[in-house]
């Protein structure tokens, strides 16, 4: 009597299952509803632990050094892997048809491979995480550095520099956001039930007129946020150029305009202030919107201005 379970049919095996069962590991990896499990729980526990006395006020970045842990896991095995594939190149560019050297390179593709899987059950608890951390708080996770792939849970999240670098050179795909590029800057006090409908209603009219577009924003607060949240919840790309304050200081913002330039947008769109003119009241309009404005028209770039309806 075998005391192994039968396995599932293949059609009830997600991709990572699927990978992790080509590996012949004799020990089990977790399936990737446990896993999913898992980063709910921990992120769930973690919220109501805290969400109640003092540590209340930072619930934010707690939870999102909580995501950025696995983030971080997930990218450290990724590197294992690189190195274990570059050392097969080697393997296999010296291959003199030795058993020992063929062993050798049997045992490093095992490792690259294994590693692969283990990164991606990390991004699985780490996009559950995610999910569960904006949920109860409206927040959206995003790393600081580097670029998040995309998943069966949420879109792929681009950094500008690597996109900028994989437009250049063509040598890494998961970096490469494609020509149809759409980039958005926004007011942070635009963050109403009103700015939120106007944002929404734009990004949708320019997903159908370029339905392969990846959206790109400095995912700054207000409403750059909601276009984050937009891009997740359609499974639209995201190409993040932040603006970095310690390196540029004041001219951060403006700087992250460049880099969207840089990447060719097919389309410009801004909202310099909020559509609610009870919260727009006394508020100037947001500098880098205008800035992005101006250098889209100095370049003959397509661009909309989000404005209250008529």
């Amino acid at each position: 009597m075998s005391l192994l379970s039968p396995l599932p049919p293949a059609d009830r095996l997600t991709a990572y299952e699927a990978q992790a069962l080509v590996l012949e590991d004799a020990r089990t990896h977790p399936p990737e509803a446990a896993l999913h499990q898992l980063g709910v729980c921990l992120m769930t526990e973690l919220l109501d632990v805290i969400g109640d006395g003092a540590l209340e006020d930072f619930h934010g970045l707690i939870g999102e050094v909580l995501i950025g842990a696995f983030h971080s896991a997930a990218q450290r095995i990724e590197r294992d892997a690189d190195k274990a594939r570059d050392q097969l190149a080697g393997l296999v560019r010296d291959f003199d048809g030795s058993e020992v050297l063929d062993t050798e390179i049997q045992e490093v593709t095992r490792r690259s491979r294994a590693a692969d899987v283990a990164a991606q059950a990390m991004e699985i608890v780490r996009d559950a995480a995610a999910t569960t951390y904006t949920t109860a708080t409206g927040e959206v996770w995003s790393p600081w550095k580097g670029t998040v792939r995309a998943s069966r849970a949420t879109a792929a999240q681009i950094d500008a520099r690597d996109a900028l670098r994989a437009a250049k050179v063509r040598k890494r795909a998961d970096a490469d956001p494609g020509s149809t590029i759409v980039a958005f800057r926004a007011a942070p006090q635009a963050d109403t039930a009103a700015d939120a409908g106007r944002i929404f209603d734009a990004l949708n009219w320019a997903r159908s007129q370029w339905p392969d577009l990846a959206l790109a924003t400095s995912g700054a607060k207000g409403a750059e946020k909601l276009a984050v949240k937009w891009a997740q919840q359609k499974g639209v790309a995201l190409v993040l150029a932040r603006a970095d304050f310690e390196r540029h200081g004041r001219a951060a913002p403006f700087r992250a305009n460049d880099e969207l330039l840089e990447l060719d947008p097919v389309c410009v769109l801004t909202l310099a202030n909020s559509v609610d003119s009870d919260r727009a009241a006394g508020l100037k309009p947001f500098g880098p919107a205008l800035n992005l404005a101006q250098k889209a028209a100095e370049r003959g770039l397509r661009h909309h201005a989000l404005r209250p309806r008529a």
